[in-house]
């Protein structure tokens, strides 16, 4: 770990108390001077980190962090695991040594200056709030045979936070979960360039933990967080669990289709018999989404016919 990360942790942990710290115990507990105090908690606002600041009282994070423990994260993990405190892009960062890896194995990040979501959008990545990982997966096959990975790998998380007793979660075409009606977590499933007769594919996934009113803010649409629970689940368990299932779930997609998945998606799928708007380019689609059949593809019902469609800039809101 870099050293300007040992302290911005050192003064996160003094940060994350319940009550207020004053900047001059923090330089006091950490050795420091006030200035450097200082000039590390604006650095930790650069970073999406909100934290309140009041006269004669001191310093206090508005919402929980949640940091992975890395050392734990490696133990438990048979693959290669890579972690970062900040990167630009995880996805990024496999795509660029995809020659190196082997299924399963899995990068992770605090923070991502450069997070990307579906169709180019930004995918907001504050500090310490949220997960942001990768996994590499290598098909000894055409592309083809990747056809529904996406509607597996949200099948897999969805289980992973079910294991951790976290309910109400639900399943949006193609590859969004939700939590309350609102979307808790995305998938971006990325292709590296190589021969016709392999697939390599970087899986990228998002999962909203505890979000603040700031970083909130940024999203343009309806977004949901782990705050509500009880107790907000320990994110190095989530990882293991969600890098667990993703292999076990990939090798039987790999071995037998979609098919073994359908029950799991349809008990989740939000959108069944609802009048939605298809958008595909160049044109928009109207009718009655009927769920999914065994290659992917989005059934939408219209003037009492059923189509198929499925491609990589397909996007599904309800009408």
């Amino acid at each position: 770990m870099m050293e300007h990360w040992n302290r911005k942790r050192q003064i996160l942990q003094l940060l994350s108390a319940d009550e207020f710290i004053s900047g001059e115990k923090i330089a006091n507990c950490l050795g420091l001077t006030r200035a450097a105090i200082n000039q590390h908690i604006e650095t930790l606002a650069d970073y999406g980190i909100d934290i309140f600041s009041v006269k004669g009282k001191g310093y206090k994070l508005s919402n929980p962090l949640l940091l992975t423990d890395e050392n734990k994260l490696i133990n438990a993990i048979a693959n290669r695991c890579f972690y970062f405190d900040e990167i630009n892009s995880t996805n990024t960062f496999m795509l660029a040594h995809h020659h190196e890896l082997e299924s399963g194995d899995i990068c992770i990040a605090e923070y991502q200056s450069a997070g990307r979501g579906r169709r180019g959008k930004q995918w907001v990545s504050p500090y310490g709030h949220h997960l942001y990982a990768s996994m590499f997966w290598r098909f000894e096959q055409d592309p083809s045979k990747a056809m529904g990975l996406s509607l597996v790998v949200a099948c897999a998380i969805t289980k992973a936070l079910e294991g951790m007793s976290i309910n109400g979660l639900g399943l949006k075409w193609p590859n969004d979960i939700y939590l309350d009606n609102k979307k808790l977590a995305g998938i971006l499933i990325e292709m590296a360039p190589v021969s016709h007769n392999v697939t390599e594919l970087v899986i990228g996934f998002g999962i909203n933990l505890s979000m603040s009113q700031s970083q909130g803010a940024l999203i343009d649409q309806p977004w949901s967080d782990l705050t509500e629970l009880n107790q907000l689940p320990d994110k190095t368990e989530l990882i293991i669990n969600i890098q667990q299932q993703l292999k076990q779930d990939i090798q039987r997609f790999d071995a037998q289709g979609l098919a073994p998945f359908m029950a799991y998606w349809n008990a989740h799928d939000l959108f069944v018999d609802k009048a939605v708007n298809l958008l595909m380019m160049p044109n928009n689609i109207s009718g009655v989404y009927k769920g999914i059949n065994e290659q992917g593809a989005v059934l939408i019902e219209c003037n009492g016919k059923i189509d198929a469609y499925i491609g990589g800039e397909i996007s599904l809101r309800q009408a």
